[in-house]
């Protein structure tokens, strides 16, 4: 198996400026704000390296769940072992239908500081996170391995990692 990810992150604004610029034309008052995108393109043989991947829905069980990376369930069910890898990109949703916010953080025990010791966020109902670790990641590992989920009851959480 091989994996290749296509990672784009963009946010393109085009601002309009008021009638009151008298040197250019309204077609002209345009300022286009996109120098802060990026992109990327991975596989194993590239900087950062992708080699596994596991995409999977997540359900709460009386509202809460461990992400354990050394053990995901990838295509087919085939079990995905991420252990002397690192998070190159996390991205999880909180489906439209849950009723409330899900949060995901550095786990209790055995936690993976995927964005430092004290790292969470909150994802209300149909909001998304995307994470790209860049190879700045820590390695996963027996004691640096668990993302843990709060939220309400059987919520449950679309999610997408990809490793190397």
């Amino acid at each position: 198996m091989s994996v290749e990810l296509t990672y784009a992150a963009t946010v393109t604004v085009v601002e309009t400026l008021e009638d009151n610029v008298p040197a250019a034309t309204g077609a002209n008052r345009k300022v286009r704000h996109d120098q802060f995108n990026g992109s990327a393109g991975l596989t194993a043989s590239t900087t950062p390296p992708v080699t596994k991947v596991a995409a999977f829905e997540k359900a709460l069980s009386a509202g809460v769940a461990t992400i354990d990376l050394t053990n995901l369930t990838g295509t087919n069910g085939a079990t995905v072992d991420g252990t002397g890898l690192k998070v190159q990109v996390l991205k999880i949703k909180n489906k439209a239908t849950n009723a409330n916010p899900i949060t995901i953080k550095t786990g209790l025990t055995d936690g993976y500081e995927l964005g430092g010791a004290n790292f969470e966020a909150q994802i209300s109902p149909g909001q998304e996170l995307t994470f790209y670790g860049n190879d700045a990641t820590p390695d996963i590992g027996a004691t640096t391995k668990n993302l843990d989920l709060s939220g309400t009851l059987s919520q449950a959480a679309e999610v997408i990692l990809v490793m190397g």
